[in-house]
């Protein structure tokens, strides 16, 4: 029996479901995250060093663009956070269905910008 596999494979017409968002959305965070660890070790330690390194950063810290950097790092950890609650009560069996688990990625998505929503509103 021959088949006639396709010559290439296009990405962009794959349909992923919703979980799959979320499973990448959680490891691009977690990279992220990681990533700008170093930077945000920099943040805390001008912040307490003296006060006037932490007047100094507060005035940085005033600039939009550097706001919206700390509010999509806000995202990247609320996000990483409740994915990954969401990953343990998946391997706990607190969901043990296919349809509670694919539920639970709306939940991730929805709680996540909601909290990043009224952190942000609160912080900025």
């Amino acid at each position: 029996m021959i088949k006639k596999r396709p010559k290439h494979l296009a990405l962009h017409k794959i349909q992923f479901p919703l979980p799959s968002y979320v499973s990448i959305l959680h490891r691009v965070s977690g990279a992220v995250l990681f990533l700008a660890l170093p930077v945000l070790l920099l943040v805390f330690d001008q912040s307490l060093r003296s006060i006037e390194t932490y007047t100094n950063l507060a005035e940085c810290l005033a600039n939009p663009l550097l706001k919206l950097m700390l509010l999509g790092l806000m995202w990247a950890f609320l996000h990483h956070f409740c994915a990954g609650l969401r990953y343990l009560a998946i391997d706990l069996h607190l969901l043990p269905t296919l349809a509670a688990a694919r539920s639970s990625s709306v939940w991730v998505l929805a709680v996540s910008l909601t909290l990043t929503i009224v952190f942000g509103v609160k912080l900025w």
